[in-house]
């Protein structure tokens, strides 16, 4: 599989192993819900996960055919294509009304959970 992204360079990880910068590429035996990480200076991380259906080559009872006695060799080959968008900083007057917030639901012992 090959992962490229909008500008080329981010570090891509798949199920948490990094593979590389992009255009990265990685082979891959099974197939399954994979977890992409996209992670570049100046952009927003980007997490994907990506589901993968076997061909029709890989069916079994067909797959011995495709295997053993198709003449040449067969590749699977995914490409996921990734734009980056750039990271946004909050305006000054949010984060100080968030802060502000934040030390009245302190003060009152409210407590929330983290942002995501």
């Amino acid at each position: 599989m090959t992962v490229r992204t909008n500008p080329p360079g981010a570090m891509v990880s798949v199920d948490n192993q990094v593979i590389g910068a992009s255009p990265a590429a990685t082979p891959f035996v099974y197939y399954g819900t994979r977890e992409f990480r996209i992670e570049a200076d100046g952009y927003r991380t980007e997490t994907i996960r990506r589901r993968f259906n076997p061909p029709w080559y890989q069916w079994p009872g067909i797959d011995f055919v495709a295997e053993t006695l198709w003449p040449g060799e067969i590749r699977d080959e995914r490409i996921i294509d990734v734009t980056l968008v750039p990271k946004t900083l909050p305006a000054s007057e949010e984060i100080i009304a968030r802060a502000d917030g934040l030390r009245q639901q302190s003060n009152s012992g409210i407590v929330t959970a983290p942002r995501q």
